[in-house]
């Protein structure tokens, strides 16, 4: 297994990173704890989770569930902590069942740690991140109508450095070791990275925004602030909320998949995104390649890749996912997915 730096933390992690997401609502604890024992077997270093997890669907009676079952899982196996990199992350501002909605800052960031370290079964986290900015973000399909206008810089930037030496005085308690974005834009992050310069506290080291053949947002400023000021890309999403399959092809919807639950996908579903995953299951059916480990080389070979996150809500789903590291991409596929793109851009 390829091994990434995190940033400039020092840490290395898996070019594959193990997400809990539907753990404890589509994947039982059993079946978890079994994910993660194959994950780290296959090499896999990095697991990722947050306070809001599982989804599919998002509920307050399941907050804070996913953490749990990984916490359950390290305590039945404390020798092996040290063994893999343990991600989770702050939920932002307007999510009403916890914390009431309040934004993110040095008021909710030490209760909330402490909740995840207890929850999580653990004496520290290696990469605290924030799910959301305050302000909003483009990310979830917001990007169509996204309006920063109303944005106040001076409130924003205030809040970052609130936030950064709140940070700092958990990195000092040994509570985190780096810090993280998520659903960040180039602007954002380069402001995160900026006070973190100027010695406000801990410095951004890797961003994890939605990354997949059917959503390329990241290609352009964020790919080039990524590779300049090394943070690099957790790419959640890489088989497009499992598009990219084929499996919902001409209208299927298999029993106990993520569209029998959130029908949208996410709104993910639209007239346009299945003629692109028929482009793209073309290429991988012309070449003798299976699609899924198609979609997740290409995802873990690009430039700015840290690691791709992937989650299986069963365990025959990761062993399959797992496949894919032993799938190089010749130049005349790289250049098919290129054309295929330019065919059917931001298909949601």
């Amino acid at each position: 297994m390829k091994m990434n730096p995190l940033g400039r933390t020092g840490l290395s992690v898996s070019e594959l990173c193990l997400g809990t997401m539907t753990f404890g609502t589509q994947t039982p604890e059993v079946d978890a704890h079994m994910q993660i024992d194959m994950a780290l077997a296959a090499g896999v270093n990095f697991v990722d989770t947050a306070e809001m997890y599982p989804v599919n669907p998002v509920s307050a009676e399941t907050t804070g569930g996913s953490e749990r079952i990984v916490g359950t899982w390290n305590a039945a196996n404390p020798a092996r902590r040290g063994d893999y990199i343990l991600a989770t992350k702050h939920s932002g501002e307007g999510l009403k069942h916890i914390r009431n909605g309040a934004p993110i800052s040095s008021a909710t960031i030490a209760e909330t740690i402490e909740g995840s370290l207890s929850r999580l079964q653990t004496d520290y986290i290696d990469l605290y991140q924030f799910h959301w900015p305050n302000r909003g973000s483009y990310m979830f399909r917001k990007n169509w109508s996204y309006d920063p206008s109303a944005q106040n810089r001076e409130t924003t930037l205030a809040n970052m450095l609130d936030c950064l030496e709140a940070l700092q005085i958990q990195v000092d308690k040994g509570n985190i070791r780096a810090f993280g974005l998520s659903n960040e834009s180039a602007w954002g992050t380069a402001q995160w990275l900026r006070l973190s310069d100027e010695g406000a506290g801990p410095r951004v080291a890797s961003i994890q925004n939605e990354y997949s053949l059917l959503c390329r947002m990241f290609d352009t400023d964020l790919a080039e602030l990524s590779v300049n000021e090394d943070v690099g890309l957790m790419g959640f999403s890489p088989l497009g909320a499992g598009l990219l399959s084929g499996k919902y092809q001409n209208g299927a919807v298999p029993e106990g998949s993520r569209k029998s639950i959130v029908e949208s996908l996410g709104k993910r579903d639209s007239e346009r995104v299945y003629p692109a995953v028929d482009a793209y299951l073309d290429i991988a059916a012309r070449h003798g390649l299976d699609v899924v480990h198609m979609a997740l080389a290409w995802c873990r070979n690009r430039a700015f890749m840290m690691s791709a996150i992937f989650g299986a809500t069963q365990v025959a789903q990761l062993e399959h996912l797992l496949g894919s590291l032993d799938v190089v991409l010749s130049e005349d596929v790289l250049a098919e997915i290129d054309k295929a793109h330019q065919a059917h851009p931001m298909p949601f």
